[in-house]
């Protein structure tokens, strides 16, 4: 029962998902934590951040467009989300905020999981605080054969060099063996949701597409590569990866694979269910 004491988590994004609600609720109410997590659409991240500090709230995960303007009301960035120059978490302890990134610790370990060959080339495409994450994480496992590819010339440029890769300013006559998709397109609710973030003879002559788009969890873009064969790695995957890493931070519990694959599936179930009753 919601009281004086519960302890208040959000999520604050340009397109909230019921996603992240869902999955943190579940795994309170499993584990009996007197926490609730709401979601919520927001324009002003710097009024966001002082509500945050203001209000006691506990943890607050940051999506698409804040993760970079969120950092200038922060009071400490960690190493992960210094190093990034991105945040999406902030966690508030009596009003000191320390701000991390999730979303790096879950690229990395999907690496791993999928077992990602280190000599084969990626292209990245997007240069938002998200493709840091995507881009660092690469880095570090140890691949060297890697492009950027934006819209915006500047910040792909600038992310490209920040990590010693190379920026194309179009995927024209370009293939890779693992395409990564880091932009809204493929994105419910967007402009673009029908759109196929790479052409389809690159989706062809790839290995394996990641796409980090949550909603929906198959996007145009990881439909089409499955029906070409194509390992895929989706941005629901990533969504409940970080999320564990958040729900760690804001209540110090971790909880079992079981439990968090259970949560995962809880989540997916209940967003299907809304769309459709919509």
């Amino acid at each position: 029962m919601i009281n004086k004491d519960t302890k208040l988590c959000i999520s604050v994004s340009a397109r909230p998902s019921n996603i992240g609600t869902t999955f943190h609720n579940y795994l309170y109410q499993k584990l009996g934590l007197d926490f609730v997590y709401k979601a919520f659409q927001v324009d002003d991240i710097e009024h966001v951040v002082k509500g945050v500090r203001a209000l006691g709230i506990r943890g607050c995960s940051v999506s698409m467009p804040h993760k970079e303007t969120c950092m200038a009301f922060i009071d400490e960035l960690t190493e992960s989300a210094a190093a990034i120059q991105s945040v999406n978490t902030i966690v508030n302890d009596n009003g000191y905020l320390k701000a991390y990134n999730t979303d790096y610790i879950a690229i990395y370990k999907l690496i791993e999981k999928y077992q990602l060959d280190k000599k084969q080339s990626v292209i990245v495409l997007g240069s938002g605080g998200m493709a840091k994450a995507v881009v660092a994480a690469f880095k570090n496992a140890g691949f060297s054969q890697l492009k950027v590819c934006a819209r915006n010339a500047e910040t792909g440029s600038n992310l490209a060099a920040l990590y010693g890769f190379e920026y194309i300013p179009s995927l024209n006559g370009q293939t890779a063996d693992i395409i990564v998709n880091v932009t809204p397109i493929g994105m419910q609710g967007g402009s673009e949701e029908n759109m196929l973030s790479f052409p389809e003879t690159m989706i062809q002559a790839a290995h394996t597409v990641f796409d980090v788009v949550a909603m929906p969890a198959e996007t145009p873009l990881i439909k089409t590569a499955q029906k070409l064969g194509k390992q895929t790695i989706s941005g629901a995957e990533v969504i409940v990866l970080q999320a564990v890493e958040q729900f760690a931070l804001y209540t110090h519990q971790r909880p079992s694979d079981e439990l968090v694959q259970e949560a995962g599936e809880y989540s997916r179930q209940m967003v299907l269910q809304l769309q459709q009753q919509k």
